[in-house]
């Protein structure tokens, strides 16, 4: 999200959310829908798979 790392936010599980460290904006882990301000543009998502004791992330982009 806006060329940083959501990864170092903070995740509320009970809202399926992450909030970016850097703006404050919060997105919804599901959807990547912006939920409030300064963001508008939802982020992009990816398919995520548990394995064992990893994560697993593919970045479908093209």
């Amino acid at each position: 999200h806006d060329e940083f790392e959501l990864s170092s936010g903070t995740f509320d599980i009970g809202e399926a959310s992450i909030e970016c460290v850097l703006h404050g904006a919060r997105f919804d882990i599901r959807d990547g829908a912006a939920l409030c301000a300064p963001a508008y543009s939802p982020v992009a998502k990816f398919p995520v798979k548990r394995e064992h004791d990893a994560v697993w992330a593919r970045d479908d982009r093209d």
